[in-house]
């Protein structure tokens, strides 16, 4: 079994049992424990065919990367990814975020859990992505990241060019020569790229973007916001105009 990751917590592991997301070889509990919300966990392992084992709690700790495990975790396989097509191909108007330069796996999974809540159709990710931490990212996003198509591209213009051509409008955020969410149309099928609080997005996505987006603040101050942030307000922003 080759890239073998560790899925840590019922809700990380009850995700990526229901997303499909990825083959869970093993779901490991620590003797002894038991509620109805692990027994419901197990009843879904089960039902799955995937194999369920008791261990000692000295086992849990020594493969959890932190004390959020609640007694459960689960061996698992590399994550399965969709075509970019496959994301617009279920909605009549879709809505895709690209997620780009963000260095810190725990702000990874904060923006993906908002942008799924808010009812994001996709997401795309560059090849070498937070989604290798997959512990720490499902953990931080309530198990989103295991619930969200996703698709891989090598570069964001490269995914720009694709989704124009299926009739998405293109549209980042930026500091300069940027309109306001509340006065821009985010309804229409939309291509959203967010990038990371110290690399940004680059001059040549800027150049050809159809729509910068700009946050506006209720005082002076010149620097971004996070990437968290940033995905909830224009999340919710999008999910509201279209009612």
């Amino acid at each position: 079994m080759s890239e073998l990751i560790w899925l840590e917590g019922r809700i990380s592991i009850e995700a990526a049992i229901r997303g499909r997301s990825r083959e869970i070889h093993t779901v490991y509990v620590s003797r002894g424990k038991q509620d109805w919300a692990l027994r419901k966990l197990l009843k879904t392992a089960v039902s799955a065919n995937i194999k369920v084992e008791r261990v000692k709690s000295d086992f849990i700790t020594a493969h959890a990367g932190g004390k959020s495990h609640g007694g459960v975790i689960a061996q698992a396989g590399p994550r399965r990814f969709v075509s970019l097509e496959a994301l617009v191909e279920q909605s009549a108007l879709p809505w895709v975020v690209m997620l780009d330069g963000i260095e810190d796996p725990f702000n990874f999974g904060q923006a993906v859990r908002a942008l799924y809540a808010a009812g994001v159709d996709g997401l795309v990710v560059r090849p070498r992505n937070w989604l290798s931490a997959a512990g720490i990212v499902a953990r931080a996003s309530a198990g989103a990241t295991e619930l969200m198509p996703t698709a891989v591209a090598e570069t964001a213009l490269a995914a720009a060019d694709l989704f124009r051509k299926k009739g998405l409008t293109v549209a980042c955020t930026a500091l300069q020569n940027s309109v306001s969410i509340y006065e821009t149309n985010l309804a229409a099928p939309l291509f959203l790229l967010i990038g990371g609080e110290k690399r940004g997005i680059t001059r040549s996505f800027l150049e050809q973007a159809d729509i910068r987006l700009q946050i506006p603040y209720g005082r002076s101050f010149n620097r971004s916001l996070g990437a968290a942030s940033s995905a909830a307000i224009l999340g919710f922003e999008v999910m509201r105009q279209r009612g």
